[in-house]
Order: C-alpha cells, then structure tokens, then sequence
C-alpha cells in the first residue's frame, strides 16, 4: 500500500510538541508593523496551541507528525 502523504503546507506551519498538542506561530506579525502598538507587538510573539476545533484537521494534514 501507498505511503500518505504530508501536506508540505502544513508541516511549514504546524508543529507537535512531545504531548500531543498542536502549535503554531503567531498571526498579523510580518508586516504593516508601524501602526501596531509596542504592546500588541510583544504579545504576538513566540508560538501558540493550535485550538481543538481546528487541531483534528491539522493532525489530518500530518500524518506521521
């Protein structure tokens, strides 16, 4: 039988952490940065858990992750 395949996309965007749980980084950081404050800036940094309802669909998309 045939091997799935990952959807590249996705492996670019998702990563699974050792427990099971799905992250991704954060939206609305790379540009038209002026008008953004400092401190909506600094909480769209470093990366965040996948929500439950779209985790399933990811998994999906990553088979062997």
């Amino acid at each position: 039988m045939a091997k799935m395949k990952t959807k590249k996309s996705a492996a670019k965007r998702f990563r699974v952490r050792p427990g099971g749980t799905v992250k991704r980084g954060q939206a609305f950081k790379r540009h038209i940065l002026t008008k953004k404050t400092t401190k909506n800036k600094r909480h769209l940094r470093g990366a965040v858990q996948v929500h439950e309802a779209d985790a399933r669909s990811v998994r999906s998309m990553m088979p062997y992750a």
